[in-house]
């Protein structure tokens, strides 16, 4: 075959899938498909940035999920690999291969040949890597090409940004010295089995094999060349009639997955349980549903969080511009075939000496591990080669006994990593490089004589606060706790422990982050009390309480507030004031209802024994939800006796545990007021959770489901004598879930 000759082809654009089809005539006689499996990949590839991660120069896709392609990025930064399924003919230890340095207008000739269970790499004229593989992947007469894209079922979306000047598949293992003879436009010995050239605007095989194109998103021809903006862009070619079959399975397909997402996003929509404006899941019933990896990075705030499917606890991803609208990432965290962790549980994030973003999570089965990653949207993330950092100690293990390599939380002092371990007890680990990590001892000098001898540190997070340093965490049986005091001598000494949830309560497994802003700023999982059989039924469970300002009071104890950003949500703004409560009565406040509301309540108590405000009234009584300062207990006091007439919903003392846990009907939190000091109340009402901030020094989270439609009054009450409310007032909240 002329190695110019080319084929008229009718080129048509097919709008509602948003792709250029090319269609040439049939295929030359002679060109007939076989199965690949010995070949060679190469592509000559202008990289419009070296910082890109995971896009393809040229896959082979047996549109069955298995691929092999030379992809740049995905597991090393800078780093070009034979990219496979699941990595399955791609080794993760890349240490030893050269970065990329190309610049813009370098053209780079990448080749990847297949021989056998031998895998080399080249770039230009010098080998780049070699290694072998357990089975190669024969790919037969229906697959397809990929450009832009590591193939077809990627779900990130990583596809590369440059330009591809010309691309061809073998159907033989070249040898080193032919793979340095090939030069762009001219017609090799042996001939390609697949040739792309994109000259005269043609998009088709020169040799007639993979005729039917597809361009897809940004791509484009131009100046001889496929430019791919790395915006879903991405050029798909394949034998004849499979183009057209490709068009008709993702349709029929995303029809089907079109319908149910509508059908899903519309029973979420009416379930009058989900909350509107906290962060819940996007979709599934999460268990655990732990925030983690909270990080502000390049102005917007990121927060990872738990989830499960069929492979198992990964890592959700978000981030926010305001702390309060969120647009979902792919996944973080995920465990992979040939990974060490079978699972993702818990961790934190924080940024390395070299400025990349680092998680360290707990990986199921193998200890704790790092990942990392340094793009701006933190979209694709690279786990250490040397996971575990250290594994779970066995009997007969030096570390036996010492600790546990479970839940960890990290971060950077001066020039030296530090990591607690959580368990009983926790413990601290040091690092000069994020590798090599060093057991020091227990991180608590001592604990404090209101912790019980059970309770374990889990969920972790450490951080400086004003004078002092913080450690939020759990104990997975009573919830979400804090420690104040002094780090000193790699040892922390507690001074102070509070807690920040008590029988009844829902409040668990904190995260916090620093924003740019110097603000302190904490998220917890809130417990769901509903029925297994009506999770399931309801096709969700996961929220997260509001993100909550943390600081040091001038008198060293935690001041606790929202954030101010919250205030964008406030609609239908209501006020009254100086409204006197009779002793021993209620007073209806007929302009507030809701089931999504912001309370701004100011009062003064007097000789009351109790007082506060009543949410979620049905009119006669049968449910409501009391939140009171009880002046002889000194408690701020959430009684959730008649939330619900639901008999399923009930609260435990203890949050997660399998011994004796009676019920109770009331949260008690302490909190006094000072001499003269009113009770400033913000109260935060979404659907199935309640927030309760009292004077920026307590915060109670409560779960409640009423039942009826119409529990939806608010009322003022005063026990014991009168009480007076400065002032009151009332928003309700705009929804900013988008379902």
């Amino acid at each position: 075959m002329s190695n110019r000759r080319r084929r008229r082809s009718a080129v048509f654009a097919v709008a509602s899938a948003g792709v250029g089809l090319s269609l040439p005539l049939p295929t030359a006689e002679g060109a007939k498909m076989q199965t690949l499996t010995d070949k060679t990949l190469v592509a000559w590839v202008y990289l419009a940035n070296i910082d890109q991660r995971g896009g393809s120069a040229l896959t082979l896709d047996n549109l069955a999920g298995a691929f092999d392609g030379i992809v740049f990025g995905e597991i090393a930064p800078g780093k070009w690999m034979a990219g496979s399924n699941y990595f399955s003919r791609t080794p993760k230890d890349q240490s030893a291969w050269p970065a990329e340095a190309a610049d813009p207008q370098t053209l780079i000739r990448m080749a990847v040949v297949y021989k056998g269970k031998e895998v080399t790499l080249y770039r230009d004229d010098r080998q780049y890597a070699q290694y072998t593989i357990e089975q190669p992947q024969p790919f037969g007469p229906n697959c397809a090409i990929v450009m832009g894209r590591r193939h077809l079922e990627a779900t990130n979306r990583a596809d590369l940004a440059g330009a591809i000047d010309e691309a061809r598949v073998y159907d033989t293992a070249l040898s080193g010295e032919q793979v340095a003879a090939l030069e762009p436009g001219k017609l090799s010995a042996p001939e390609p089995y697949a040739w792309w050239t994109f000259d005269e605007g043609q998009v088709a095989d020169r040799m007639g094999r993979f005729t039917e194109c597809l361009l897809e998103g940004g791509a484009r021809l131009a100046e001889g060349r496929l430019h791919l903006d790395g915006k879903e862009s991405l050029l798909v070619a394949a034998p004849p009639g499979t183009v057209m079959d490709l068009l008709r399975r993702p349709s029929a397909q995303g029809d089907e997955l079109v319908a149910a997402a509508r059908r899903h996003r519309a029973r979420l929509l009416t379930d009058r349980q989900r909350p509107t404006y906290h962060f819940v899941t996007p979709e599934g019933a999460c268990m655990p549903f732990d925030p983690n990896g909270a990080l502000f990075w390049k102005g917007k705030y990121h927060l990872c969080y738990l989830f499960q499917d069929e492979r198992g606890h990964c890592w959700g991803h978000a981030s926010s511009a305001d702390l309060v609208h969120w647009r979902f990432h792919p996944a973080a965290l995920a465990p992979n075939p040939g990974d060490p962790d079978r699972g993702i549980f818990s961790g934190n994030a924080f940024v390395s000496k070299a400025g990349e973003a680092v998680l360290l999570y707990h990986g199921v089965g193998a200890g704790n591990c790092i990942a990392t990653s340094s793009e701006d949207e933190l979209d694709n993330w690279t786990k250490l080669p040397s996971n575990p950092l250290v594994p779970i100690p066995k009997e007969g293990d030096l570390g036996f006994g010492k600790y546990q390599s479970w839940d960890p939380h990290g971060w950077l002092e001066g020039d030296t990593y530090y990591a607690v371990f959580g368990g009983n007890p926790a413990t601290l680990f040091k690092s000069g490089d994020l590798v090599h990590w060093e057991f020091l001892s227990r991180f608590l000098s001592g604990d404090m004589p209101d912790v019980d001898k059970d309770e374990d540190i889990s969920c972790p997070d450490f951080f400086k606060l004003g004078d002092k340093h913080m450690l939020l965490c759990i104990s997975h049986k009573r919830g979400c706790r804090y420690y104040l005091g002094r780090f000193e001598n790699e040892q922390f000494h507690p001074e102070f422990h509070a807690r920040m949830n008590w029988p009844g309560g829902t409040c668990f497994a904190p995260e916090s982050l620093l924003d740019g802003k110097g603000r302190r700023i904490m998220w917890a999982w809130a417990l769901d009390r509903r029925t297994g059989e009506q999770i399931r039924e309801s096709g969700w469970s996961g929220t997260m309480t509001l993100p909550r300002v943390l600081s040091l009071g001038k008198d060293g104890t935690l001041r606790i507030a929202p954030p101010d950003e919250l205030q964008s949500l406030r609609l239908t703004p209501r006020q009254l004031g100086n409204l006197a409560v009779p002793a021993d009565s209620e007073v209806p406040v007929d302009s507030v209802r809701g089931d999504c509301l912001e309370l701004a309540v100011e009062l003064t108590p007097g000789a009351a024994r109790q007082c506060g405000l009543k949410v979620r009234c049905s009119p006669g009584g049968e449910e409501q939800t009391v939140i009171a300062y009880d002046v002889a207990k000194q408690c701020l006091r959430l009684d959730v006796a008649k939330s619900t007439l639901d008999p399923g919903i009930v609260h435990h003392t203890f949050c997660m545990y399998g011994g004796d846990n009676p019920l109770v009907t009331a949260q008690e939190a302490p909190f006094s007021l000072r001499p003269d000091e009113p009770l400033k109340l913000r109260v935060f009402l979404d659907r199935s959770i309640l927030e309760v901030f009292a004077n920026d020094r307590q915060c109670v989270t409560q779960r409640l489901y009423p039942t009826r439609d119409d529990s939806l009054g608010v009322a003022l009450f005063s026990r014991g004598s009168d009480c007076v409310v400065q002032k009151l007032e009332a928003w309700d909240m705009a929804p900013a879930n988008p379902w």
